[in-house]
């Protein structure tokens, strides 16, 4: 047997599938996991690392970030990939697509794509992939390559940007999508998109499976008119009122109708992004049953499960879906101890403060969109969960075993012989208050600040390699680009 590289010595094995965590070591030979058990002898020359009885997870596969959206690719795959880390997530998979944003352009993939790989090759902490968003029809076209030449196996619908724009009301949509001149972003595009991804799955049965679609699903029609009644009426302010101008029943309408479009296309993987709201959860559940022969997979972000629009810290905390009243999060906790929730995200999407705010700092229509929140991730569904009986085993499939299986992504998501070792050591007996400037993303707010989250990432290995211990990120980048599916 070859000599492994590293032991990870004294830690409780957290994996899926059950069970209580096991007292073990870890034996990591050349970035894999080669033995898991108790007393593994070490031979002369292996690097020891002392575990302390911490909880060893699975690395994390945060299935829902959006690198470059608000900063340079470049920059935010350096930095972001950091907060990671610190947060335990090993494999980042970012959103990416043509229009305003991102890379600030159109046109096919065929020649932005190249442009997103080299943007963040060599710039990693962690290991990352991309989804990408069919936003023209062209785009449909080019999914067969996009699967075959770049291992690109997951792509997007962003239901709402047909009439509404990503912060709020716009009428500039085409210029916004940058789509050719008589193209529409709208149901019968989502259809042909559906259509398309479903000839690929038929195309390459043998990774079919893990060809699948995600929506965001808000209902633009819904939201324009809610917008108007919110800011006309005037009795609502903050993240109060941006969750009353995108309200639930908007979630739960798109979602009807992607399902249904999803029946009606034959696309069976379907995974509806970040459901904010108990209408939204009922929807997805009634679709469940409805159409039993769609897998549907069901998001939620530890943004939604940790803050809601009162205890969040200010218009830091505008998002969408937005965050919701604190009945709603007690919605989604419901859902999720029952089981109904496939995965946990942090949608996270740096966005710097002068960036994010209007003149007026508390105006959220004027504000943008989104926030960050990886590195907080793992330890606050841990912290939370603990409290609301949560096993954490569940808390591994919901934070890595379930995306990476989905997501093309087979040797990543448990700590067994044959997976990358890529591990998290949690001590779940220490917690921390969430002040932004111990983060290491580079936006200075968070919607999480004051907020004390229950436990604490320590150490994180990426394919056996420290890359966070000590409060401290480690050494170069050393994150590979995921050619998907990757193999075991």
């Amino acid at each position: 047997m070859t000599k492994p590289d590293l032991i990870i010595r004294d830690v409780r094995v957290v994996r899926p599938g059950g069970g209580e965590p096991v007292a073990a070591d870890i034996a990591v030979t050349g970035g894999v996991v080669s033995e898991v058990g108790p007393g593994l002898a070490v031979p002369e020359g292996t690097e020891v690392h002392e575990g302390r009885g911490r909880l060893a997870f699975p690395g994390v596969v945060d299935a829902h970030q959006h690198w470059g959206i608000y900063n340079p690719l470049s920059d935010d795959t350096a930095t972001e990939s950091r907060a990671c880390a610190q947060g335990g997530v090993t494999t980042s998979l970012t959103y990416m697509r043509t229009g305003q944003y991102y890379l600030n352009r159109g046109g096919p993939y065929s020649e932005v794509f190249p442009e997103v790989l080299a943007a963040a090759e060599g710039r990693s902490y962690v290991d990352y992939a991309f989804h990408l968003a069919p936003m023209q029809a062209s785009h449909i076209d080019e999914i067969p390559a996009l699967v075959r030449d770049h291992g690109v196996t997951s792509f997007k619908i962003f239901m709402f940007y047909g009439s509404h724009g990503l912060h709020g009301r716009s009428t500039d949509q085409s210029d916004f999508l940058m789509i050719p001149e008589g193209e529409r972003y709208d149901i019968a595009h989502f259809e042909f998109v559906m259509r398309g991804i479903q000839a690929a799955r038929e195309a390459n049965p043998d990774i079919a499976d893990q060809i699948s679609l995600s929506l965001h699903c808000e209902t633009a029609e819904i939201m324009t008119a809610y917008t108007r009644l919110v800011e006309e009426d005037g009795e609502l302010s903050g993240l109060e009122a941006y969750s009353a101008s995108r309200p639930p029943h908007s979630e739960g309408l798109a979602v009807t109708i992607a399902s249904y479009l999803a029946h009606e296309t034959g696309l069976p993987t379907i995974n509806l992004l970040h459901l904010s709201s108990g209408k939204a959860m009922e929807a997805a559940m009634l679709m469940a049953k409805t159409f039993p022969h769609v897998d549907f997979r069901r998001e939620v972000t530890i943004g939604h499960l940790l803050a809601d629009v009162t205890t969040a810290d200010g218009v830091g905390g505008k998002v969408n879906p937005p965050l919701r009243p604190r009945a709603d999060v007690e919605k989604l906790w419901e859902h999720l101890l029952a089981g109904d929730v496939s995965w946990v995200v942090s949608d996270h999407a740096c966005c710097r403060e002068e960036k994010k705010f209007g003149e007026d700092h508390d105006d959220v229509f004027a504000a943008k969109s989104g926030f960050g929140g990886t590195e907080y991730l793992l330890p606050g569904l841990v912290g939370e969960g603990r409290k609301r009986g949560l096993s954490m085993s569940t808390v591994a499939e919901l934070v890595s075993t379930n995306p990476a299986r989905r997501l093309g992504l087979p040797t990543k998501g448990d700590i067994a012989p044959g997976f990358d070792a890529d591990i998290a050591l949690v001590n779940p007996d220490r917690s921390f208050v969430v002040d932004p400037a111990d983060s290491e993303s580079t936006q200075e707010y968070t919607p999480f600040r004051g907020l004390e989250i229950g436990s604490t990432v320590e150490t994180t290995f990426l394919r056996g390699q420290r890359i966070f211990d000590g409060g401290e990120v480690l050494g170069e980048p050393r994150g590979s680009y995921l050619h998907r599916p990757t193999g075991r």
